[in-house]
């Protein structure tokens, strides 16, 4: 058999580390987006409803069921 050996042509580019300030706002927007959802699902019904009518509910019932929140 013929042995063909791997050489590089080029060298692997750098990795550019990202710095906390540049993370940070965006951390912060993907956080509150995900507490709202999860608010959402999780208690936007009945008394501690903030929307009126069952529109939301109904919206996220079937998550309620897939995430484990009581509903009925």
């Amino acid at each position: 058999m013929a042995s063909s050996a791997y050489t590089p042509s080029a060298a692997a580019p750098a990795v550019t580390p990202i710095s906390l300030k540049e993370i940070a706002p965006w951390a912060v927007l993907v956080g509150l987006l995900l507490l709202a959802l999860l608010y959402f699902v999780g208690a936007e019904q009945g008394a501690t409803s903030l929307i009126s009518g069952e529109n939301v509910h109904e919206w996220v019932h079937d998550g309620r069921h897939l995430l484990g929140f009581p509903c009925h």
